[in-house]
């Protein structure tokens, strides 16, 4: 399965997480990290997507969005997602969730959600990451992998 995880990170911390995310979820099989600010690969192709950013003015970065802008609807049909964001720890009606815009997003191009978006708090603006974080990133990519490998079974050995 080609499984890549795409991030944005100002200051480091969302990039921590996707790395954390994107070692569990190698027991999936290769995983392939991209920063957004780099080199977009080619997202269509793969079987995995997990998504994250830092939730900026109560939503996506306008970066983060960009990338997601250039898939059109429905040509992730088929693949499998995750999204997450990093945020201060304040109420999610005060903040705003990037997480919830990114899963938005992958549903709209077509990709079947199989982990609920998940949010990682920083301690200010900067960071860093509260303390238990990473472990919490690790928890939900193993997770979200038991559930892709759920999905992958065919469906008679499911019953």
């Amino acid at each position: 399965m080609r499984t890549l995880v795409l991030y944005e990170s100002q200051f480091g911390n969302t990039a921590e997480i996707a790395r954390a995310i994107a070692a569990d979820l190698g027991s999936l099989g290769p995983v392939e990290l991209y920063d957004v600010q780099h080199a977009l690969p080619d997202m269509q192709s793969a079987q995995i997507l997990v998504v994250g950013g830092p939730t900026q003015g109560h939503t996506v970065s306008k970066a983060l969005m960009a990338a997601l802008d250039q898939l059109a609807p429905g040509s992730l049909k088929g693949s499998l997602g995750g999204a997450f964001d990093t945020r201060v720890k304040w109420p999610k009606w005060l903040s705003g969730s990037a997480a919830d815009g990114i899963a938005h997003q992958l549903t709209r191009k077509g990709a079947q959600l199989v982990a609920p978006p998940a949010t990682f708090i920083v301690e200010g603006k900067e960071g860093p990451l509260a303390e238990g974080e990473l472990e919490r990133a690790r928890e939900w990519a193993h997770d979200l992998a038991a559930k892709v490998a759920q999905e992958a079974l065919p469906r008679e050995a499911v019953t």
